[in-house]
C-alpha cells in the first residue's frame, strides 16, 4: 500500500473530491472512525465547507450521540472495556435513524442527535431531511465491523503507544478496548482510507480496503 505525508487542509480536499465524484441523485454516507484523542470529528467537521463548495448538502452525525442510556451502557460498571466495545453505542438506533434511512429508496429522514449522554435524557431533537445527492458525515470510534453502511470509511489511526500518550489518564481504562479492536476489526485493512496521525500536524494517508467492514 502507498503511503504519502499530507497536510490536514489538502486531505479535506482530497476527501472532498472523492465524495462529490458520487452520483448527484444519490447520497453518500461517510463514516469518520476513530479514537476520541485521534480526532476524527475534526476530520468530519473539515470536510463540512468543501463539500458544500462542491455543491453538497452535509449533515454532521456523531455516534456519541447515539450512546444508550446510562442504566444500560454502565450496567456493568463505568471502565469495563468490554462493554464499552460492545454495548455503549445503540447501533440499531444508528441504523433506523440515521443510516437506513439514506438507503436507495429511502425518505432522507434523519435523526442528527438521539441520547445527551451527559444529561443522560433524550435531545428531542426535529428529524432533518437530506436531500439526495446529500452528504452524511458521521464521526466516532469503533464503527468499523458492525455492519453500519456507508459508501466511504476512513479510519483515523494511532500506533498503541501514540494511543496510550494521548489517552487522558481518566480514558485509560478503554486501551483495552481499541487493542482489541485492531486484533478483531483490522480497521487498517477494512477502512477505504487510512490516516495516520500519530503526529497531527504531520498526517499520512494510505490506500486501504473497499468493503468498509461490511
Amino acid at each position: 500500500m502507498r503511503v504519502r505525508p499530507i497536510s490536514g487542509e489538502a486531505l479535506a480536499e482530497e476527501l472532498a473530491d472523492r465524495i462529490a465524484g458520487w452520483p448527484g441523485g444519490a447520497w453518500v454516507r461517510v463514516a469518520v472512525d476513530g479514537a476520541d484523542v485521534a480526532r476524527p470529528g475534526e476530520l468530519a467537521d473539515r470536510l463540512v465547507a468543501p463539500l458544500r463548495v462542491r455543491g453538497r448538502e452535509v449533515l454532521r452525525v456523531s455516534a456519541g450521540d447515539f450512546l444508550r442510556p446510562a442504566s444500560l451502557r454502565l450496567e456493568f460498571g463505568r471502565t469495563d472495556p468490554d462493554v464499552f466495545y460492545d454495548e455503549w453505542l445503540d447501533t440499531k438506533a444508528l441504523l433506523r435513524e440515521v443510516l437506513e434511512p439514506l438507503e436507495p429508496g429511502g425518505s432522507g429522514r434523519v435523526l442528527p442527535a438521539l441520547w445527551d449522554s451527559a444529561a443522560d435524557r433524550s435531545f428531542r431533537l426535529p428529524y432533518r431531511t437530506l436531500p439526495p445527492g446529500g452528504v452524511l458525515l458521521l464521526d466516532g470510534p469503533l464503527l468499523l465491523g458492525r455492519g453500519l453502511p456507508v459508501e466511504l470509511a476512513v479510519h483515523v489511526w494511532l500506533s498503541a503507544g501514540a494511543l496510550e500518550r494521548r489517552t487522558p489518564e481518566e480514558e485509560r481504562w478503554r486501551l483495552p478496548a481499541f487493542a482489541r479492536y485492531e486484533r478483531e476489526v483490522r480497521p487498517q485493512e477494512v477502512a477505504d482510507v487510512v490516516v495516520r496521525a500519530d503526529h497531527p500536524d504531520r498526517l499520512a494517508v494510505v490506500e486501504g480496503g473497499r468493503n468498509a467492514g461490511r
